[in-house]
């Protein structure tokens, strides 16, 4: 466990959002033991933690963080098994950049992954919300996690059905409003060290299960197509919408999708669409309608954030705005504080719930901050 030798001044440097105040302290840990015992210690004193690895699904607070913030840099890809019932058992740390990781299965010929491509962020952050994209989520590849229980002082391994999987969320995600929150604490019970999949050994893709995704590879849904086609076709997707970082372009300043997708009883679904007719007439646009679990349906939020009249670039010419490519994103433009971001994200639900009774929910965990 080191004090970087030139740690960042601000969070804002460890941010894909680009904001976020100083912290009290910063503890680079490197391997799992320094990782818990960067988290045990901090914890002994009594001190607020953080833990940050991507800093790709956070939003803090223009006056930072009063604690010690542990950045994750632990590494490594292990494959202690690779025949088991045909698949290949792959097990990463935490730290690992997670683009790299589905880059590397593809060139391995491991499917199962590869419509993740692109997205932001540390492999440890992947099971907390359940990362998903172009109709895969890692909970489809997860066979375990390996956590440090901050309530339990010890390591403890969670196998998927003890996750409680659901769309972007999970057991991981639900410690966060448990008692150690409650308290102030910001990272959840269970700190990730690393994750285990289980994936297929095969040069082709798992069957296209995204209609613009297959458009793009001129194929039908239910195809399967070679890895590294499949990885090109889902990055080309996500730079459409801004959801590949780069630097130059304000557009991917932001934390990817700021809200989920509604998930509404069919009930109140029926209300939005209501209210959609009350709105246009019923010739008029009707909202988008999925099957999810226990009868309920999914709607896009996207879909409601245009249609309550908050249009790519919102916000514009103003430090924060919506993405000029993908109404679901908020960007920091270039010198945008978190009050600015925090602003726009109220602006757009207030605006929502108004026209369509719909609650949005923020994807990002806020830090110092609440909508």
């Amino acid at each position: 466990m080191t004090q970087a030798d030139r740690p960042p001044s601000t969070l804002a440097e460890l941010t894909t959002m680009r904001v976020g105040g100083p912290a009290a302290r910063f503890v680079t840990a490197t391997t799992e033991a320094e990782l818990i015992d960067a988290v045990r210690e901090t914890d002994e004193a009594g001190e607020p933690l953080l833990v940050l690895a991507g800093g790709s699904n956070l939003l803090i607070s223009d006056d930072g963080f009063p604690g010690t913030v542990v950045i994750v840099r632990t590494s490594g890809i292990e494959v202690p098994d690779a025949s088991a019932c045909g698949g290949v058992t792959v097990t990463v740390a935490a730290g690992e950049v997670w683009d790299d990781v589905v880059a590397h299965a593809c060139e391995q010929g491991w499917s199962g992954t590869e419509a993740l491509s692109g997205i932001p962020g540390s492999t440890g952050a992947t099971p907390v919300q359940n990362v998903g994209a172009y109709g895969q989520e890692v909970a489809q590849t997860i066979a375990q996690v390996r956590v440090w229980d901050r309530e339990e002082q010890r390591v403890r391994t969670l196998f998927a059905d003890d996750l409680h999987f659901t769309y972007r969320h999970s057991v991981l995600k639900d410690s966060m409003v448990g008692p150690a929150a409650r308290a102030g604490a910001v990272t959840p019970r269970h700190v990730v060290l690393s994750v285990t999949f289980s994936l297929r050994p095969t040069e082709l893709s798992q069957p296209v299960a995204y209609a613009a995704l297959a458009d793009g590879l001129g194929v039908e849904l239910g195809s399967r197509v070679p890895l590294q086609e499949a990885r090109e076709a889902v990055l080309a997707q996500r730079r459409n919408r801004g959801m590949v970082l780069d630097p130059a372009d304000h557009d991917t300043w932001s934390c990817g999708s700021f809200f989920t997708n509604p998930i509404l009883s069919a009930g109140d679904f029926e209300t939005l669409r209501a209210r959609a007719v009350e709105r246009w007439g019923p010739d008029g646009p009707v909202p988008p309608q999925f099957t999810a679990p226990d009868a309920m349906v999914k709607t896009s939020a996207a879909w409601l954030i245009d249609r309550a009249g908050f249009s790519k670039g919102h916000g514009l010419p103003g430090p924060a705005a919506l993405s000029t490519k993908h109404t679901l994103a908020l960007t920091n433009r270039g010198d945008a504080s978190a009050a600015d971001l925090v602003a726009l994200a109220q602006e757009v639900r207030a605006g929502v719930a108004d026209a369509f009774g719909v609650s949005l929910v923020n994807e990002p965990v806020l830090v110092g901050l609440s909508l």
